[in-house]
């Protein structure tokens, strides 16, 4: 009798729960490397042996907990995969620049352009995303048990939840006190527990589209905004720059010990404020909170993107606002102002491995030239932004070495990456002594000024953690503490002495509305009175308080 068919064994399949217990293992042991890292620097491994193996405990019974929850919903097969993709992805941007996968981390990345993301794609991150993502994956999809009817599934799953639940209390009453110091003062540690924090992100973000209550009409602040009624033969020409990514202490102009600023530094009528905070610690966050009439402390994105911005109220005063963009966009500022794009060589007449900021200057004269009163420039950067800092310059800036040429930044020192980085502020320099070189030439028929403002900083390794993006409650300095600069042109209205008294005082982007409304000289009622201002104008031009 031929009994061929019978010689191949039968194909083995592991039922649901065995495929969760064994999923939690996996990923408790090769998603949270960061997570595990943080622990051992509070809690030395030579006396906290028991507690490190009773946290470890917890992390993979609160996975094996979540992986049951969602089977309750989708197959066992669907939720391996979902985990294991999740956690290779952002373990690896844990693991390699200590990124919290938080909220604002997702917003910001799906509001990064493709030129920007492509930056973080190499050939680490694809052999993470293939071995601990993919292989499992495709292990798992073969052989987890199949048709185990709906019942029987959910209640094995109901099941390994509550056991799971079983196992969590058990570790944390086994160290009660020191879980109680943990959970209360170690807080952000346990933002890095992959993936069971990227997926709450996740869905806490998601959740911010959803409507909360009938729409609500577009606010807009005030049909006609006050203008005071003296006004000088001249028209404003001012001139904001939105920085990308720059910290404060890496300019020089600010006693960095490195000659960041040499062009600026020779410049005359410049303040350099030394005290300024971010709204944010990401460009879709901070862009939009600088221009918001709301202050930073109760900043809602969703909100502001339903209200009219300080552009929109200084364009109903009749100012020309025209906004260039060498970013990925204005995050919604300048929706409704006029806005020219500057990323691609049909409008950026600079351009070799990336279009530069200084062409953001090229026909700009004509504009100005074909426009009357009063005129606001907005140029955004792509400044100094990570982490292929050597593509954000050209090579003749490249004055700091040896400097990281890969976007990989674990192929380089830390010094290369911050000599890179410092490059990319050398060009900035660069680029802002030409913007007032340009307002310079302006001075006879306007009054100008420039102001420039980073929307925020950047880690260059200190403690482990690069790029930005960090959840704001604990974002390292480097990351919220921006540089801010006023150029005070000889024909302008501002009084440059008493503004610099200004410079040291603490201030936030709250600043950046409360500033060009006063150089405007724009007011409205709808908004009560702020002092968050730059700088203040001379005395026979201050004749009122410029409201917020």
């Amino acid at each position: 009798m031929n009994t061929a068919s019978n010689d191949t064994p039968p194909k083995t399949f592991l039922s649901a729960y065995s495929i969760l217990i064994v999923l939690s293992l996996f990923l408790c042991v090769t998603a949270n490397l960061t997570f595990f890292k943080h622990v051992l620097e509070i809690y030395p491994w030579a006396t906290n042996q028991a507690f490190i193996f009773s946290l470890a405990v917890l992390v993979f019974a609160c996975l094996l907990f979540l992986a049951a929850i969602f089977s309750l919903v989708v197959p066992v097969r669907v939720t391996a995969a979902i985990f294991l993709m999740v956690a290779a992805s952002s373990a690896y941007f844990s693991d390699t620049f200590g990124t919290v996968i938080d909220t604002e981390m997702l917003r910001n990345v799906l509001e990064t352009n493709a030129a920007e993301s492509a930056d973080l794609l190499n050939m680490p991150l694809l052999a993470r995303l293939l071995l601990l993502g993919l292989v499992p994956s495709l292990l798992v999809w073969r052989h987890c048990e199949r048709n185990a009817g709906f019942v029987r599934s959910a209640v094995r799953n109901g099941l390994t939840a509550v056991i799971a639940l079983g196992i969590a209390a058990a570790s944390i009453a086994s160290f009660s006190s020191q879980y109680a110091s943990f959970f209360r003062e170690h807080k952000q540690v346990r933002y890095y527990i992959s993936p069971a924090y990227p997926i709450y992100s996740a869905f806490n973000f998601a959740a911010s589209f959803m409507p909360s209550g009938p729409t609500l009409p577009f606010q807009v602040l005030q049909a006609q905004a006050n203008i005071f009624e003296e006004q000088e033969a001249h028209s404003e020409l001012i001139i904001l720059v939105v920085g990308e990514t720059a910290r404060a202490d890496h300019f020089s102009l600010n006693g960095y010990e490195r000659e960041t600023n040499p062009e600026l530094s020779r410049l005359d009528h410049l303040i350099s404020y030394s005290d300024i905070q971010s709204c944010g610690t990401a460009t879709a966050i901070s862009v939009p909170c600088m221009f918001s009439y709301s202050r930073h402390d109760n900043f809602d994105l969703k909100s502001a993107r339903n209200t009219e911005n300080g552009l929109d109220l200084l364009q109903s005063a009749g100012v020309n606002v025209l906004w260039r963009d060498n970013n990925s966009n204005s995050k919604g500022v300048a929706d409704r102002v006029e806005f020219e794009s500057f990323r691609s060589p049909a409008r950026n007449p600079i351009c070799d491995s990336e279009c530069r900021d200084i062409g953001m200057l090229e026909g700009l004269q004509e504009y100005v030239d074909g426009h009357s009163g009063d005129t606001l420039i907005v140029l955004h950067q792509m400044g100094s932004h990570g982490p292929a800092y050597f593509e954000r310059y050209p090579k003749e800036f490249e004055q700091f070495t040896p400097a990281c040429q890969s976007a990989e930044l674990s192929e380089c020192t830390q010094q290369e990456v911050i000599n890179a980085y410092d490059n990319t502020i050398l060009y900035t320099d660069y680029f802002l002594s030409q913007v007032i070189r340009f307002l310079q030439a302006n001075s006879g028929h306007y009054e100008t000024s420039m102001f420039y403002v980073s929307d925020h900083g950047e880690s260059l390794g200190e403690s482990g953690i690069y790029l930005h993006g960090m959840p704001y409650g604990f974002a390292p300095k480097a990351q919220t503490h921006v540089p801010v600069l006023a150029w005070v042109g000889e024909s302008s209205d501002i009084d440059y002495e008493q503004s610099k008294l200004l410079k040291d005082i603490p201030n936030t982007h709250d600043a950046v509305f409360d500033t060009l409304m006063t150089v405007f000289e724009v007011t409205t009622d709808l908004l009560p009175t702020s002092d968050a201002k730059l700088v203040t104008l001379e005395p026979e031009e201050d004749a009122a308080d410029v409201a917020r």
